[in-house]
């Protein structure tokens, strides 16, 4: 039989509990340290992504055309 998909080879192995807890545990470690990364910078750094929405971009347009 030819496994259709990744779940099908994982379920057919021995610690396939265990692989998968694995994942979930990485998942959350990324996932926290993202987390803790992203609150952990300055409110200075997002300052600029903040008002750009805002900005006007006139001097972007001139320049390609």
């Amino acid at each position: 039989m030819i496994p259709q998909n990744f779940k099908d080879i994982l379920s057919n192995t021995e610690n396939a509990g265990f692989y998968q807890t694995l994942a979930l545990i990485f998942f959350m470690l990324f996932f926290v340290a993202l987390i803790i990364y992203v609150f952990s910078r300055p409110k200075k750094h997002y300052q600029e992504e903040e008002n750009a929405p805002l900005e006007d971009d006139e001097d972007e347009f001139d320049s390609k055309n």
